[in-house]
């Protein structure tokens, strides 16, 4: 029982704060158009943050998320923009994206860095490395219909939701079965949990680290690849931030920072009501500002909520 309400933890949570907005006047309800809107901006913190999950999982954390994204996205236009076919821009983006986590997991397992300051070293030297191949300016190209992914009305309407939501919920379930299933999810769980006692039960610890990176950097790259084709242009200076984003939707999902602990489902669901916040404050009225600030007081509920169970377990 008690695994259970673990379980359902981001969900209760997010039926609160759907009661708590429909409970102040005017009563606003969630129209189908609403719904396409919010799971549509759901799309690349969501896919972004399976990839966090998995990380956070191990018990590391990836501050350099929000510019991988963007050099993955300006990676995509700018072979787009060279006359290229998608079918050669996405694995380069993919490839963009998984370079750079396993250039993370390189720096983490063979300079023995803390992640917080790897990754945090990363962030800058991405977002450079964005701006310099793009000159600083952003890079228009060809979408070659990408933009329909990301589109709130898909196209044929038989979809109902856009491809990229669909793709962001095949990949949920994808890599749900991979964390719990699979020798690479049991031992990332295993790290997070104990990273000495699974150094002691054989496991390759370092092996394992670059392996989870780098499938988060992967991860990061399809990220970029819908951040093109919402914008149709790779910007060097897009999702400064987002990295905050997509840690915020692991941990309110019910991941714990101190690893070990962390789902899928409980990231989706995460991800999707940091996006019913905002479009919620917006259809309010609300200004930015205060979205900013019940974002932030959500995510410090979250860690505290963490942080006490972790105490409650070690008494």
């Amino acid at each position: 029982m008690r695994r259970l309400l673990r379980l359902l933890e981001p969900f209760l949570g997010l039926l609160l704060v759907v009661a708590f907005f429909y409970a102040i006047p005017p009563h606003l309800g969630v129209s189908l158009t609403d719904l396409r809107t919010m799971l549509v901006q759901t799309v690349i913190v969501g896919i972004a943050a399976f990839g966090m999950t998995l990380v956070i999982v191990s018990g590391g954390i990836d501050l350099s998320v929000g510019s991988a994204i963007a050099l993955s996205s300006v990676a995509a236009a700018m072979v787009l923009r060279a006359g290229h076919s998608v079918w050669l821009a996405l694995p380069v983006a993919l490839v963009t994206g998984a370079a750079c986590g396993l250039y993370n997991g390189l720096l983490i397992t063979l300079l023995r860095l803390p992640p917080f300051i790897a990754t945090l070293g990363t962030l800058g030297f991405y977002r450079g490395a964005a701006k310099w191949i793009s000159g600083s300016v952003p890079v228009n190209a060809p979408t070659h219909g990408l933009e329909h992914w990301v589109r709130p009305a898909p196209d044929p309407p038989w979809l109902v939701f856009a491809p990229g939501v669909w793709l962001m919920l095949g990949l949920a379930v994808l890599l749900a079965g991979v964390l719990r299933y699979t020798i690479l999810g049991r031992h990332a769980l295993a790290i997070g949990s104990n990273e000495a006692t699974a150094r002691l039960s054989g496991i390759r610890v370092p092996r394992t680290k670059v392996l989870i990176y780098a499938l988060a950097g992967l991860l990061t790259g399809l990220a970029g690849v819908m951040q093109f084709a919402r914008l149709t242009q790779g910007d060097p200076t897009v999702a400064i931030g987002l990295e905050l984003d997509v840690i915020a939707a692991v941990v309110i999902g019910g991941g714990s920072l101190s690893g070990g602990q962390g789902s899928m489902a409980g990231t989706l669901a995460g991800a999707f009501l940091m996006a019913y916040l905002r479009n919620r404050c917006t259809a309010l009225g609300w200004p930015n500002y205060v979205q900013e600030m019940i974002v932030g007081h959500i995510i410090i509920l979250a860690v505290a909520l963490d942080q006490w169970r972790i105490r409650r377990q070690e008494r």
